[in-house]
């Protein structure tokens, strides 16, 4: 990763517009992320379960640990989260290779329909968004977001 330009100087007006649209993007991700689970209605299920079915399909094999980790949630709500997706058939938990008490978890067939269902909405609204910044907006907000993101990104990833 290139470092920082040091001519860049952004006064805080300019930083609180940033932050005002990080936050209202973040609005309509959820609000998205919303209408799929409310069209998922016999499950249950809330924004954080999405959030462990998302990541567990682009990282197969987390344990509770990396899960809490890369969402802010504390080891007993991951464990939560993911005895839910566990319960409903969604996800399944395997003792890990060194550690029988790390058990890595993996989406089932139904998991990944879950998931895919609600990231194809939030695809189509990524998309749209990578349109009107352009081709040198999408390389542009791809950094920023992993800056942002800090390390709670992996290479090939996220990039």
């Amino acid at each position: 990763m290139s470092t920082a330009d040091p001519r860049l100087i952004l006064h805080e007006d300019e930083l609180d517009a940033g932050l005002e649209l990080l936050l209202l993007a973040q609005a309509s991700v959820w609000e998205a992320v919303d209408a799929g689970l409310a069209a998922e209605p016999g499950l249950g299920l809330g924004r954080s379960h999405w959030r462990a079915a998302f990541l567990l399909k682009r990282r197969p094999g987390i344990g509770v640990q990396e899960l809490a980790h890369l969402t802010s949630l504390s080891k007993q709500a991951a464990s939560k989260v993911l005895a839910d997706l566990e319960t409903r058939g969604l996800a399944a938990k395997t003792p890990g290779d060194l550690d029988s008490r790390r058990r890595a978890a993996t989406l089932t067939e139904a998991g990944l329909a879950f998931e895919g269902a609600i990231s194809e909405r939030l695809r189509a609204l990524v998309a749209r968004s990578y349109r009107v910044g352009g081709l040198d907006g999408v390389a542009g907000a791809r950094r920023i977001l992993s800056a942002l993101a800090g390390g709670r990104t992996r290479s090939g990833g996220a990039q």
